[in-house]
């Protein structure tokens, strides 16, 4: 039997740092302490989602 924890937040990190490389470290993190990590990415800037194509999509708040 295995437990699960929903992490639901935001995480603030260097302006250079990339979605991909991030993520990369992430799974690296999870996977090196024997778990497993089911779910997705959203890159935000200034408050904003930002689209596959690097467009600003719509503000974190909007549906709030």
């Amino acid at each position: 039997m295995r437990k699960e924890f929903e992490i639901q937040g935001c995480l603030e990190v260097p302006i250079e740092l990339s979605e991909d490389e991030f993520f990369n470290r992430f799974i690296d993190f999870i996977e090196s302490n024997n778990c497993w990590f089911g779910g997705g990415i959203n890159e935000i800037i200034d408050g904003f989602y930002i689209n596959a194509g690097g467009t600003k999509g719509k503000h974190v708040l909007m549906n709030k």
